[in-house]
């Protein structure tokens, strides 16, 4: 085997509890952490149609100090700052975050915006990643605030695992990415019985974004043995029980071995250069506000038509995985969206014509777009996409 010389960064994650109750989970958590005053961010729909947000409340018992529940997609600015003012107010020493990757995201930019001392949207603006038209990025340093997060998934979004956020400044109409070492979760809880609370169509939906991490990784340009193992594994195990699931909604067993095949699917996250099916989506959510499940169902087909000419042998990989070999990769990809009933084309999702120029034009500054496996040097190139997921 010829592999090429790499470097994989371990992030600053520390325990994954997984399979164990809710409140087992966060008691055994919150044993490894001298926290006080813990502030839970959540959903409405998670706090109001549920006994989620209550059951996690009674876990906490004295030491909850705070619950925010406005989380909007997409995480714009300024709920990020009322998150913020919210928690500042109380002076937290631990968040804990319970929902989908917008509730999970919130959590980090809270964390940025204490250990910054923001209050304001246009401060962001100091500590969010610039990529130049050519390619380039700049990373602007964060400061540690001393307050780590908790997060508890109740999604396939994958927001857990990374050091990232993302946020998106309606003003300009971008979804910016933010990157800092602590963002990281020390604590991971994935807790079965709190899936089945998840709507169908938001989980098959989040589902294809686990299904868009692993693929992103495998075409990867710098894709190497470790993460071709693991995401091969995850995208094996997605692609059986997603399909599970959509035959059998209320079987929580099919749901957890979806979480847990996102853990083996995002072991590239922010590790690999995952390329413009990923980095599209920022752009589609931004000014369409498309789920970002949506976007991965109709933008991973087209990116992987575009670059064939360059993973050739990796697609037919991802075909083998998918059970279709011989098939093209796009073609496998299809099978799964069309089979969980998924929306193929950005028309179907709110997408108009009118948007592909934005979005192609602020796609030349995204940092995964521009290190997509075949290169992208300009705007037709982001165009030729965009037509054919169109």
């Amino acid at each position: 085997m010829n592999i090429t010389p790499n470097t994989y960064e371990y992030f600053a994650h520390k325990r994954v509890i997984f399979g164990k109750s809710l409140a087992e989970s966060v008691k055994e958590e919150l044993g490894h952490h001298d926290a006080r005053k813990v502030f839970v961010i959540s959903t409405r729909s998670l706090n109001q149609n549920t006994n989620v947000v209550a059951e996690l409340q009674r876990a906490l018992g004295n030491k909850l100090a705070g619950l925010f529940d406005q989380v909007v997609s997409h995480v714009p600015r300024t709920v990020g700052i009322a998150a913020t003012e919210q928690a500042r107010a109380v002076g937290p020493d631990l968040i804990v975050s319970i929902g989908g990757g917008s509730a999970i995201d919130t959590g980090k930019l809270v964390q940025i915006c204490l250990a910054e001392n923001i209050t304001t949207t246009r401060e962001l603006d100091e500590f969010r990643v610039v990529t130049e038209t050519d390619g380039s990025s700049r990373v602007p340093k964060i400061q540690q605030s001393g307050v780590r997060q908790l997060v508890i998934p109740t999604t396939l979004s994958g927001a857990e695992w990374s050091h990232t956020t993302g946020s998106t400044d309606d003003e300009r109409g971008i979804k910016d990415i933010y990157i800092q070492s602590d963002l990281a979760a020390p604590g991971i809880l994935l807790v079965p019985e709190i899936l089945k609370y998840t709507p169908l169509d938001i989980w098959l939906t989040s589902g294809m974004r686990g299904v868009d991490h692993a693929i992103g990784s495998l075409v990867s340009k710098n894709a190497h043995p470790f993460t071709d193992s693991t995401t091969a594994e995850g995208l094996r195990m997605l692609n059986r029980s997603l399909r599970a699931t959509k035959k059998d909604p209320d079987k929580v067993e099919h749901r957890f071995e979806s979480l847990i095949a996102l853990w083996l699917a995002s072991t590239g996250m922010m590790r690999m250069q995952y390329g413009a099916s990923h980095g599209l989506s920022w752009h589609l959510s931004a000014v369409a506000e498309v789920a970002h499940g949506h976007c991965s169902c109709v933008l991973i087909p087209a990116t992987l038509r575009f670059n064939k000419s360059h993973t050739r042998d990796k697609q037919s990989h991802i075909s083998e995985i998918l059970g279709q070999p011989g098939v093209d990769a796009a073609d496998a990809v299809l099978d799964l969206i069309r089979t969980l009933e998924l929306p193929e084309k950005m028309r179907e999702v709110g997408i108009r014509r009118e948007h592909l120029e934005k979005i192609a034009n602020d796609a030349m500054r995204n940092l995964l777009v521009r290190n997509n496996s075949r290169p992208i040097t300009s705007v037709d190139d982001v165009m030729e996409i965009l037509e054919m997921a169109f």
